[in-house]
């Protein structure tokens, strides 16, 4: 069986809406993972150590077209270029998939990521995608959260997780480390 992990920026709040400011991120405070705060590469470790575990990614329609316009050319995330990708969507076309960025499949349903979980395989890890991360973790198919809490609040935004009344979820904290610039890595296993 195959775990999935959810990986990504998170304010203190709770929004993990346009961390790196990019095109196509809308928040009035995008960029916030790197403005006003300072560099502390250690605080970036989690990212590095997460190399060694995933076997292919997974992203929602809207990170895919968003990180397929730069992630294939780019020297910091080289190492995934030809791991394969999974996009959960059910409107994006085939003839949409970019070439060059390794095998990519798309799931039509949450019915299909669990499907593919139950495959053989190592971990995957969704990157952004915070609307596919909160459907998945209501449906229970995430295994693992992979974050790192920045020193912000922002208010409105993205949330990672959902409102939906629902039985409640224990978390087993696995590891967790904090930064001279105030940034958290948490890490925790989905207990069931």
């Amino acid at each position: 069986m195959r775990k999935l992990v959810y990986t990504g920026f998170m304010s203190l709040d709770g929004v993990v809406d346009s961390p790196g400011g990019g095109p196509g991120e809308e928040h009035r405070s995008g960029g916030w993972v790197f403005k006003d705060l300072e560099f502390v590469p250690e605080a970036w470790s989690l990212k590095e150590e997460e190399l060694a575990d995933t076997t292919a990614l997974m992203f929602g329609r809207r990170s895919y077209e968003a990180f397929a316009k730069t992630w294939p050319e780019s020297e910091d995330h080289a190492s995934y270029k030809e791991l394969p990708k999974y996009v959960v969507s059910s409107t994006l076309p085939e003839d949409a998939l970019v070439d060059g960025w390794g095998p990519t499949t798309i799931l039509r349903s949450t019915k299909d990521v669990a499907a593919l979980k139950e495959g053989d395989g190592g971990a995957v890890f969704i990157h952004g995608s915070a609307e596919l991360a909160r459907r998945l973790s209501d449906e229970g198919l995430i295994d693992q959260y992979n974050l790192l809490v920045f020193p912000v609040l922002l208010g409105a935004g993205k949330s990672l997780f959902g409102r939906a009344d629902r039985d409640k979820q224990m978390l087993r904290l696995r590891e967790s480390e904090s930064y001279s610039n105030g940034i958290l890595k948490l890490v925790y296993d989905v207990t069931r």
